[in-house]
């Protein structure tokens, strides 16, 4: 009769564990899609993080922009008051980009930069480079009409 026992335990724990099989696999791939979406999720904090800190620094500095010199402001926008500073503002080369009816990537053209680089200046992502503004600013101050009659030839 042991024989008969024996036989009988070692067969339930055979289909004990093929049962299991089935249900540790489950559990195995919930778990891990789990473990993925936690790094995900930590990547999105670490970003989120950072990017809090960045804007923490730009509020606790007040004039991140680069300042325009004043022979440089009345070179660039005339209609501006003789010895004021022009500063570049990311809110301004957007709205002015929209003014003279231009995309992205015909503002980069003009400038010589890349349509990447007019989406983080926009943005507010990035700051041009000191030696960009004056150029910026003079492309800003000009008409509709000229602004879109400089892009037309380099159009392909």
């Amino acid at each position: 009769m042991t024989t008969f026992a024996d036989s009988l335990k070692k067969e339930i724990a055979r289909v004990a564990r093929k049962e299991l099989r089935d249900e540790i696999g489950a559990v195995r791939k919930a778990s891990l899609a789990q473990r993925s979406e936690i790094a995900a999720l930590k990547k999105q904090v670490k970003a989120m993080q950072s990017e809090l800190n960045r804007l923490g620094k730009m509020r606790a500095e007040p004039a991140r922009a680069a300042p325009i010199t004043t022979s440089a402001a009345s070179a660039a926008a005339p209609r501006g008051k003789p010895g004021r500073k022009v500063v570049f503002t990311a809110e301004r080369l957007k709205t002015q980009r929209a003014r003279l009816g231009l995309t992205q990537e015909q503002m980069a053209r003009l400038l010589g930069v890349s349509s990447l680089s007019i989406w983080k200046w926009e943005s507010g992502g990035a700051v041009p480079r000191a030696s960009r503004v004056p150029k910026i600013l003079q492309l800003l101050a000009l008409g509709k009409r000229e602004a879109l009659a400089r892009v037309a030839p380099e159009a392909p």
